[in-house]
């Protein structure tokens, strides 16, 4: 898959353009089959392949990454895309048209073109009651707090944008400081783009660049949900630590009671022979995950200079 991704990447690179793998300690053989992938088709030594001697998830991983080379843009890009013809060039040159942008994105789509929602509003405790409870009048009636935006043809300014792919802006990085590495998966984008909006910058999500995105390569999380099987503690302990960032304590705690509600909700509807698909298995215990203690350093975000060394 990370080859698969290098190849469509080798042959739209520019002269000043450099790319960083960050091998997250897989253990897998990766690094091995990485090195000899790159001999044999990176022939202009254009990659370069960093072991990390931990796994300590995915703000981590592209911290690494980001330390290693200074630049004027820093896109993050997932192990499990392919990049279109074009599309790197086209978020750069949004990003120039574009001064207020910190956060350029582009379209994600499947293979055979169709799109995904990769534009959000921020989750809130609302939007815990509306996903939980999952009727239709329940989601009109509270339509401004639904997080996921239509696709749109046309660029947005979303509240957040997905981090499978997007080209963040080095001043960015500069004023708002690196992913927070209380995240070991999910929710790290979301808070990052809050942070970034704080300090000033819009997120600018642009549809005529075109990345495939063939979603649940990094992660079993969204298969697992698609099954009703329940999801791994990590995703919850972002979960919490996200609204405990934004939200504090009564916001964390209003979160996960509203979803409680809509939750019963459910299950009346169920119990009434009006079945609606069934909520991720034993997700009215997972919320509480890391309830007292939301993550490392809850209070605070990362703010150190992005190309300081440890």
């Amino acid at each position: 898959m990370v080859a698969d991704c290098l190849a469509s990447l080798l042959e739209q690179l520019q002269k000043n353009w450099v790319v960083v793998v960050v091998d997250n300690k897989s253990e897998d053989g990766s690094v091995e089959i990485l090195n000899k992938w790159l001999k044999q088709y990176d022939t202009n030594n254009r990659v370069r392949l960093v072991a990390s001697e931990t796994n300590s998830g995915f703000s981590a991983g592209n911290n690494i990454g980001i330390r290693e080379v200074e630049a004027d843009n820093y896109l993050l890009l997932n192990s499990d895309t392919i990049v279109r013809s074009g599309a790197i060039a086209e978020l750069i040159k949004c990003a120039a048209e574009h001064p207020e942008a910190g956060l350029v994105s582009p379209r994600l789509e499947w293979p055979d073109g169709r799109a995904q929602k990769s534009c959000f509003r921020y989750p809130t405790p609302i939007s815990e009651f509306i996903n939980a409870a999952g009727i239709g009048p329940i989601t009109k009636l509270f339509r401004n707090h639904v997080i996921a935006l239509e696709v749109s043809d046309d660029l947005v300014r979303p509240e957040w944008t997905s981090f499978a792919c997007v080209l963040i802006k080095a001043e960015v990085l500069e004023k708002a400081g690196l992913l927070d590495e209380g995240f070991f998966m999910y929710f790290e984008d979301i808070e990052f783009c809050h942070r970034a909006k704080l300090a000033g910058w819009q997120i600018v999500h642009v549809p005529t660049a075109r990345i495939v995105h063939l979603r649940g390569g990094s992660s079993p999380v969204k298969s697992r949900a698609h099954e009703n099987k329940r999801l791994p503690r990590y995703f919850y302990a972002s979960r919490t630590r996200f609204y405990f960032l934004l939200y504090g304590r009564v916001g964390l705690t209003l979160a996960n009671t509203l979803w409680l509600c809509g939750a019963a909700i459910r299950k009346l509807r169920d119990l009434l022979g009006k079945r609606a698909r069934s909520l991720p298995e034993k997700k009215w215990l997972d919320i509480w995950t890391d309830w007292l203690q939301p993550g490392d350093s809850g209070d605070q975000i990362i703010t150190r200079k992005f190309m300081a060394t440890d």
